[in-house]
């Protein structure tokens, strides 16, 4: 088997103020990380085509509060190509459950953005199976693609064929314009696009094997939503908010609804006129939004607003002459 390709050195532009930067080898694969803050346990995961670069806005203000774990996946950013033919969500929840294991984390609080949202429910899933769900606390999913979005799936489809495979690994590269007009459109707003973004994220792709893995992704995606849709009977009950930015178009809002079903402890909150990346858009209201959530449980849960409806029941006291029960 051949030598995965070396990872070059991460140029300032990819670099995140305010994050430590780390590394560890976890069954063979070389893992970037990011570290900020000190509290209780919260892991950010990126979405497809991203890395830890997307919450470059958020890392340091959420730090105030948390212990902040931002990995680049295996494959993605400035991690380790893994050598390998998969690259299912099933695979990297099992990675990530040994990332939680490995650092001995417990009640993290997960946000998962689109992929990683997805990424996120097949984590928590799995956890359960593996009778280790009290390594997740809460799941804050942003626009995580599902099977109720139509959107992509008919060119997943056709990315995953053999001519396909053969335009993203090897005619994407190098039309960069194409990527920048997709890169565009995942924003309600191009206007709020900071100066540089397209540059570090096209940063991330540039270690060799990049587009190979996008496309063991693209590969994966069918089955990656069955997945995520068998996960949400185990998930449930997990106190969830979901976060939309109500111009995204690359998973589409109108699948909140049957998500929610299935999801029947979440709450929602939208972000008007932001688009896929709330997070990149509007991050000071993003972060605002986590943290009520996180630290004083606003919005409340369905499952929460049910507990403070239910009827207190009558506490007696014994009355004089009246006979004790007997225990």
């Amino acid at each position: 088997m051949s030598q995965p390709p070396t990872i070059p050195a991460v140029p300032v532009i990819a670099q995140i103020s305010g994050a430590q930067e780390h590394s560890v080898v976890l069954d063979g694969v070389r893992w970037r990380y990011l570290t900020a803050g000190s509290g209780p346990p919260l892991l950010l995961l990126h979405g497809f085509m991203g890395y830890s670069y997307s919450w470059r806005f958020n890392m340091e203000p959420l730090g105030r509060h948390f212990s902040v774990y931002a990995p680049d996946l295996p494959g993605c950013g400035f991690s380790q190509r893994p050598n390998c033919d998969e690259c299912s969500l099933n695979s990297e929840a099992d990675a990530l459950l040994r990332f939680l294991e490995h650092f001995a984390l417990q009640d993290v609080d997960i946000v998962g953005s689109s992929r990683g949202g997805g990424l996120a429910m097949v984590l928590a899933a799995l956890a359960a199976r593996r009778d280790q769900l009290h390594r997740v606390r809460r799941l804050i999913l942003v626009s995580p693609i599902n099977p109720w979005s139509s959107h992509g799936k008919v060119l997943t489809r056709l990315l995953a064929t053999t001519l396909g495979g053969f335009y993203v690994v090897h005619v994407q590269p190098r039309m960069r314009i194409i990527s920048k007009r997709y890169f565009t459109a995942l924003y309600g707003d191009p206007k709020r696009i900071a100066p540089g973004t397209f540059e570090a994220y096209s940063a991330g792709m540039e270690p060799g094997g990049s587009f190979e893995h996008l496309l063991r992704i693209l590969r994966s995606w069918q089955d990656d939503l069955t997945a995520i849709g068998d996960s949400l009977r185990e998930i449930s009950g997990l106190p969830t908010l979901l976060l939309w930015g109500s111009r995204d178009r690359a998973v589409y809002p109108s699948s909140i609804h049957q998500l929610q079903r299935h999801l029947k402890n979440s709450a929602l909150v939208m972000f008007p006129g932001a688009g896929h990346m709330p997070y990149e858009e509007v991050p000071e209201e993003f972060n605002r939004v986590l943290c009520d959530f996180l630290l004083h449980d606003a919005p409340r849960t369905p499952f929460e607003i049910a507990a403070d409806a239910a009827p207190a029941l009558p506490v007696s006291s014994p009355q004089q002459g009246t006979p004790r029960s007997r225990v």
